[in-house]
Order: C-alpha cells, then sequence, then structure tokens
C-alpha cells in the first residue's frame, strides 16, 4: 500500500467543532465557578487581614506588660493626659521590634497617612490607663493608670481598632470610653466591622474586630454582639465589663 495514499475519511471520522449550545454551556460552569470562587478569595483575604490584625494587638499586649514590668507597674499613657510629642505606641518601641509593623492595621483604609504621620491604628483605653485627674491635674479615687489596679484584667479592654471617623495624627491614640453609652457613641471611636467581605453595611452590624484585653489576650467579636451590649446599656469599655 502506498503510504503517501490519501486516507478517505468517512463521516465518522470527521471532526466536529463545538456547537453554540455547548459553548454556551462551557461559558455558563465557567461563570459559575468564578462566582463562587471569589467571595472565597475575599473572605480568605479578609481573614488573613484579621489574623494580622490581632497579632498586632496581641504584641501590642506583651509590650504594655513588659513595659508596666519595667515602670513600678505602671501603664503608658496616652496623650489625654501625657505632655508627650509621641503616641503611647513609640513608648512601647523597645519591646516591639519594629513598631511600623506592628502599628498599623493591614485593612486600615487610611495606613499610609497614619504611618506618615506617626499614628496607630489602635488605640488604648483611656479609662484603664490614663489616671483620673481633677482639673489642677490632681489624681482622684476611681483611676487606674497601675496594672495592680485592675481587678478584672481578662474582662477588661486595653486597645481596640480605631475609627475611621478619627482624625489619623498621633493624639488620636485613645478612646473617649465614658461617652460609649450606645453604639453610635462607641462608633465615633471604634471600627467594630473593620473586617468584612464587601462593603460597609449602613447598620455597620455586617463584620468583626479584633478587642485586646488587660490580660493581653485577644478576642474576636462580631459587630452585632457589640452593639447589642452596648444598645443594652451596658459600656463594653468600663473594667470587667468587656465581652
Amino acid at each position: 500500500m502506498n503510504p503517501l495514499r490519501r486516507i478517505k475519511r468517512t463521516p465518522d471520522t470527521v471532526t466536529q467543532g463545538f456547537t453554540l449550545v455547548e459553548l454556551l454551556t462551557v461559558i455558563a460552569i465557567l461563570l459559575l465557578m468564578v462566582a463562587i470562587a471569589v467571595p472565597s478569595l475575599r473572605r480568605m483575604h479578609m481573614e488573613a487581614h484579621r489574623a494580622k490584625c490581632a497579632a498586632n494587638m496581641r504584641q501590642i499586649g506583651i509590650a504594655v506588660t513588659q513595659y508596666a514590668t519595667e515602670h513600678g507597674g505602671r501603664l503608658p499613657q496616652t496623650r489625654h493626659t501625657a505632655e508627650q510629642e509621641e503616641s503611647w505606641i513609640f513608648t512601647l518601641a523597645p519591646f516591639l521590634g519594629d513598631v511600623d509593623e506592628v502599628r498599623i492595621s493591614p485593612a486600615d483604609p487610611q495606613a499610609a497617612e497614619r504611618l506618615r504621620r506617626g499614628a496607630t491604628s489602635y488605640i488604648l483605653n483611656d479609662l484603664v490607663v490614663d489616671p483620673l485627674l481633677d482639673p489642677f491635674g490632681e489624681p482622684l479615687p476611681g483611676g487606674y493608670g497601675r496594672l495592680s489596679l485592675i481587678p478584672e484584667p481578662a474582662n477588661t479592654l486595653l486597645a481596640v481598632v480605631i475609627s475611621d471617623n478619627r482624625g489619623v495624627g498621633p493624639a488620636n491614640d485613645h478612646t473617649h470610653t465614658r461617652t460609649w453609652t450606645s453604639f453610635n457613641r462607641f462608633l465615633s471611636d471604634v471600627e467594630p466591622d473593620r473586617h468584612r467581605v464587601g462593603g460597609r453595611h449602613p447598620t455597620r452590624t455586617q463584620g468583626s474586630a479584633p478587642y485586646l484585653h488587660v490580660d493581653g489576650s485577644v478576642r474576636i467579636h462580631d459587630a452585632a454582639r457589640i452593639q447589642e451590649l452596648l444598645d443594652s446599656g451596658r459600656n463594653i469599655g468600663e473594667v470587667g465589663l468587656a465581652p
């Protein structure tokens, strides 16, 4: 047989292309796969940022304890009472390693500006770290400022994630905890939905954030749970009332 002889194709050997229906089916399957994959990737991205944010706060908690150990139990003061140019985060710098790495949340939309201006994405509970002073600067009963004076460190907030409503300068390094009489008032200090998938919900209850306690533990709370507690009349910034 001549190997160069052309093989005659039968109808069974003819290669068929995709029909329009088959092509549309493939496209629909691909679109479905993308629709499933994108939310999962966004959630993974959010969870990675939240984990890094919680790790930052955990390092801050360790640094606060080390600072207190070396300073007679005193906690670092904020710009609310301390006469200093820098935020408290730089007071802790000797205990933090790379302070610039720790002081900024990866999910902070104003991260670059805070980094440039020497600010931080995390603010201390002024009720806990700053002593209570009268108009003349003298200590008043009921204030804290020392680690040993806090009766329930595991149930007391030390630091929270700063609200986007606050400024980005170094003076914005503390809460105004006594004003947390409702969820709306709380939002002026704290971003309870910092970590979320998608845009900010109008109710501000879709998402979560980490909270640092005085004992150094970090707990993640849903914004909806925080709203429920505050609107029930429980000021979660008070000593012993943290969620």
